[in-house]
């Protein structure tokens, strides 16, 4: 854009009359005189001032607060300055014009205060549901359970959780071993948490439940068009998902053996690559693996690389079976009826035969499994009182066998009327104890109210 220079005074034209006449800001123009010789339409607007009181004559004269011609003589930019003519506020960045170095007129750029303060009503609506988004996105990707979570009365579960509290404040590189079951994940978050990184996310995926092309997609994301079917926008890996906190990667033993040569690389360097990307992208985040097979003997049959074993293995951690911390299972039964507790909002009794039973029982599905028979007892439990016959026959099974006993099996027409009462109680103390709460327990149950009393009586 030019400004036409006539002797002394600027004058505007043609083309850049329309683009200064077209600007949502307010213009104003004047020569190095302070003479007035341009306003635009949004300056009227603005200012409420008159276009024929204005143009043509001395700034000072038409606004007498006016700053702008401070800059001829300073030929500093005035900027953000706050202006009230006429009870009018509004915001004014004031520059001079300059011809090589001389300078030869000012311009005024005006902005609303009205307008200003929408824009930042805006702005703050739009921070807050970014802030709010991160935070939703932060909060998914927060690791839930800490060391106060993990029952360990047991010596030999003790020493273990011990060891990881230890190895929490290092960024060393864990290999949390042991069988399904067993609490390997509950490890991981509870290492996050107690460690250095707790304030950052916390990201865990489960290597085998994806093929390998659409496992090396979630861990490094992609570049956009990288493949058919990709997002046209590309595709945010989870490694850098998890940048400055904890990545967890379960059943590691499952991963293709040429992406763990992609992931060694990425521990190696510090740096991943997306899928059809060009770009190194730095990452910082902390490697926690498990497995529930022994990968030395995989990298015997070259079915793991050995030199990512020694990378993920910086400190192996054995997670034990249940079978062999058997102390831990009364903790662990207290615990979960507990939960049972809270959601129902009374006491649930458990029989010292049904806490002898789950003792001897050898847990081949460890916490998952003894977790699965104390819901199946409460489910079949009467009076809110589990009895061993509540409890999986499976389970009963060995403790029965080690006392020379049968093993206990309901009669049909008994199963059906404990289930009933079961469910009837669960409706009641879902709905309420009161007339509609009957009536609507009684529909989701699918029975007349009048059968429902008859059952309950």
């Amino acid at each position: 854009m030019k400004l036409l220079r006539e002797g002394e005074i600027l004058a505007i034209e043609g083309v850049n009359k329309l683009i200064m006449d077209s600007l949502h800001d307010g213009v104003l123009i004047i020569d190095k005189k302070a003479i007035v010789r341009y306003v635009n339409p949004a300056y009227t607007r603005i200012t409420r001032v008159v276009y024929d009181e204005i143009v043509g004559k001395p700034l000072k004269t038409a606004r007498p607060g006016a700053r702008l011609p401070n800059v001829l003589h300073s030929g500093e930019k005035i900027l953000r300055a706050m202006r009230m003519e006429d009870g009018i506020e509004y915001i004014v960045n004031m520059s001079p014009i300059f011809d090589d170095d001389e300078i030869i007129g000012g311009i005024s750029l005006v902005l609303g205060i009205k307008e200003v303060l929408e824009l930042t009503h805006e702005i703050s609506i739009y921070k807050n549901e970014i802030k709010s988004l991160e935070n939703r996105i932060k909060s998914m990707q927060k690791a839930k359970y800490t060391f106060h979570d993990i029952v360990s009365l047991d010596e030999s579960s003790i020493a273990v959780k011990k060891m990881a509290e230890r190895i929490s404040k290092n960024d060393t590189s864990v290999l949390i071993l042991g069988e399904s079951g067993t609490g390997k994940e509950l490890y991981a978050q509870a290492i996050h948490n107690h460690s250095n990184r707790s304030n950052g996310p916390f990201v865990a995926i489960n290597c085998a439940a994806f093929n390998h092309s659409l496992l090396e997609s979630e861990l490094f994301g992609y570049q956009e068009g990288s493949f058919t079917g990709a997002n046209k926008e590309g595709k945010i890996g989870l490694f850098e998902a998890a940048n400055t906190g904890t990545i967890f990667l379960d059943e590691i033993s499952e991963m293709d053996f040429n992406l763990q040569s992609k992931l060694l690389r990425t521990l190696q360097e510090g740096t991943i690559r997306r899928i059809g990307g060009i770009k190194e992208i730095p990452i910082n985040v902390r490697l926690l693996t498990a497995s529930n097979k022994d990968l030395e003997d995989m990298i015997e049959k070259n079915e793991f690389r050995e030199d990512l074993f020694y990378r993920i293995a910086v400190f192996p951690l054995h997670i034990l079976p249940l079978r062999r911390r058997k102390n831990d299972i009364v903790p662990l039964v207290k615990t979960f009826l507990q939960t049972e507790e809270n959601r129902i909002r009374r006491r649930i009794d458990i029989t010292e035969e049904t806490l002898e039973c789950l003792y001897h029982y050898d847990w081949p599905g460890n916490i998952r499994e003894l977790k699965n028979a104390i819901e199946f007892a409460f489910n079949m439990m009467e009076d809110y009182c589990i009895d061993y016959k509540d409890l999986p026959i499976r389970v009963q099974s060995d403790y029965l066998k080690a006392n020379k006993d049968e093993v206990y099996i309901n009669k049909l027409s008994e199963t059906v009327k404990r289930i009933e009462v079961q469910e009837i109680k669960k409706a009641i103390s879902i709905f309420g104890d009161t007339i509609e709460g009957k009536r609507a327990a009684a529909a989701n149950l699918g029975i007349s109210l009048a059968t429902l009393y008859n059952k309950i009586k």
